[in-house]
């Protein structure tokens, strides 16, 4: 069965927490803090596996989760890390927020790697808070609690070409007739029930792979049929070879049914009619199709589409079609990639998560509580993006007032569990 859109849940683990411990020994009745550090979380990790081409085993799991870190030890020991979790999935596949339906990965190379969710830090033990004032500090830091997210897996077809066009015009023919694929072939609608690829050989030029993409009639755009389930394979196709009907055996005009079908691209995504096309007026072997091939070339030819006569049964005209498609693809090198459009920056909900500030006696200010454990474990302050986010969160959420009004003066230290800096306003 092809499988080609699920939903999964993925978390990454969360970090291990730190100790609070003392050493103890013979003859040492008052031993330094000896808390050992929690392990790191184990993250959620995707790759992209060439010998997948379809999303069929997430059907029956869909719960991944990474381990979690252990907690820290006695006598210094840390916490085992946690082990990560490898998603294999088949190139192509691009990854969106559920919720959102935003782009968080797009894994279109074989063995590329995603971490989508890093795993939690582990929090600290209590020998990093000592100091000369504080000898023996009763705490330690919890780990980080990890991400965790419903993503939607869509497997858009690797495919250099794209033979689109309405059921039973050929396009299956003409797929086996220049490669090696062996599609299902018969005189009725919809033979072709899944996306078909095969590899046209550099005879005409460069190596490139042609897509069969099935399911395209009137409405798809908006659902009608195979609708949505196959106009997602065409959006990383460079180039189009709209196979048509020219001797109008089901009774269609030719000349209308190119307009329906560019009309349904257009409605799904506009970008698609902006890629280059040609017209494959298929059939020509049929006496009927010679005044259409004419009219497809008045009518196109003057829009920029080339038309080519073909047979696909006979094997007429496909040297010249394949030839000018390959000599298209030479001026159309880039891969179609989907760009990363989910900004984890928004997750936090700066309003509802309560927090408290308590001085301490070494001139510390601590900062604790519920959602801004959550923003330091999920904020990479180390990036613009991420520092920017930080900065604003602690003025929307009211630390900023707050610290001024427990009397914080500029080059006093805060300290949000493992982060500390410097305070200047």
């Amino acid at each position: 069965m092809f499988v080609d859109r699920v939903k999964i849940h993925v978390k990454g683990g969360n970090g291990g927490n730190g100790m609070v411990s003392f050493y103890r020994a013979k003859y040492i009745t008052h031993g330094g803090p000896d808390g050992g550090d929690g392990g790191k979380g184990g993250s959620v990790i995707f790759i992209g596996d060439e010998g997948l081409n379809t999303l069929m085993d997430f059907r029956f799991k869909r719960l991944f989760k990474a381990r979690n870190g252990e907690d820290g030890g006695k006598r210094n020991c840390f916490g085992k890390d946690g082990e990560d979790v490898i998603i294999k999935v088949p190139v192509g596949t691009v990854i969106r927020e559920a919720e959102s339906g935003k782009v968080m990965a797009d894994i279109n190379k074989a063995g590329e790697e995603k971490v989508l969710i890093f795993g939690g830090k582990g929090g600290k033990g209590n020998q990093h808070f000592a100091t000369p004032t504080r000898q023996a500090p009763r705490y330690a830091e919890r780990g980080r609690i990890a991400k965790e997210y419903d993503v939607i897996l869509e497997l858009k077809l690797i495919a250099d070409v794209g033979l689109i066009g309405f059921p039973n015009v050929g396009k299956s023919t003409l797929l086996s007739m220049v490669t090696n694929a062996n599609p299902k072939i018969a005189n009725y609608h919809f033979t072709t029930l899944s996306p078909n690829l095969g590899v046209v050989q550099g005879k005409y030029g460069d190596t490139f792979v042609l897509a069969d993409i099935p399911g395209l009639v009137e409405g798809a755009s908006e659902g009608v049929g195979l609708g949505h389930e196959f106009l997602r394979h065409v959006e990383r196709t460079k180039v189009f070879i709209h196979v048509v009907d020219a001797a109008g055996v089901e009774g269609d005009d030719p000349v209308e049914s190119v307009r329906k079908i560019n009309r349904e691209l257009e409605e799904y995504n506009s970008e698609l009619l902006k890629r280059p096309q040609v017209i494959a007026a298929n059939k020509t072997d049929i006496p009927e199709a010679a005044e259409n091939v004419e009219r497809l070339k008045e009518v196109y030819e003057k829009e920029g589409y080339k038309v080519f006569p073909i047979s696909a049964a006979t094997n007429k005209g496909l040297d010249e079609l394949l030839t000018a498609v390959a000599a298209i693809l030479k001026d159309y090198p880039e891969d179609i990639v989907f760009e990363e459009d989910y900004e984890e920056y928004d997750e936090v909900a700066v309003d509802k998560e309560p927090f408290t500030i308590e001085e301490e006696e070494d001139g510390y200010f601590v900062v604790t509580g519920v959602g801004v454990e959550k923003m330091i474990g999920y904020t990479n302050i180390e990036t613009e993006k991420g520092f920017a986010f930080f900065q604003r969160y602690l003025k929307e959420k009211g630390i900023i007032e707050a610290l001024e009004e427990k009397g914080i003066e500029q080059g006093d230290t805060v300290r949000i569990y493992d982060l500390e800096f410097e305070f200047w306003k």
